[in-house]
């Protein structure tokens, strides 16, 4: 079992579900039930699957969440592509936390090498 709160890879989820909440908020209210829905669920999932996988008791169990949190990631990542091609989000804010996915996608996956 891994004490999760002390991941780096959790913590730089949470940060990111913190930016991704605020960056929605800029967004139309019409998107309201889509893509801010989307957004802010696949953001939540990164770092609770994270969470609940370290409370696994086997790494294998704690590796298949992390999958779960890595497909949540490219979710996100695609739903920002999307966001910032319709001019919901500006190219700024948009490459900034396209950015922190890529770096927690890379973090996610070293995690699950070390776990091998």
């Amino acid at each position: 079992m891994h004490n999760f709160k002390e991941l780096k890879v959790w913590q730089k989820s949470i940060e990111l579900a913190v930016e991704v909440y605020k960056a929605t908020s800029f967004l139309p209210s019409d998107e309201r039930f889509g893509l801010i829905s989307q957004m802010k669920r696949c953001s939540v999932s990164i770092p609770s699957n994270i969470a609940e996988g370290s409370g696994r008791g086997s790494s294998g169990q704690f590796k298949y969440f992390l999958t779960i949190s890595q497909g949540s990631a490219f979710e996100l990542e695609t739903q920002l592509i999307i966001s910032n091609q319709l001019g919901l989000l500006d190219n700024i804010l948009a490459t900034r936390l396209t950015e922190k996915v890529t770096e927690v996608q890379k973090m996610i996956y070293a995690l699950e090498r070390r776990l091998i």
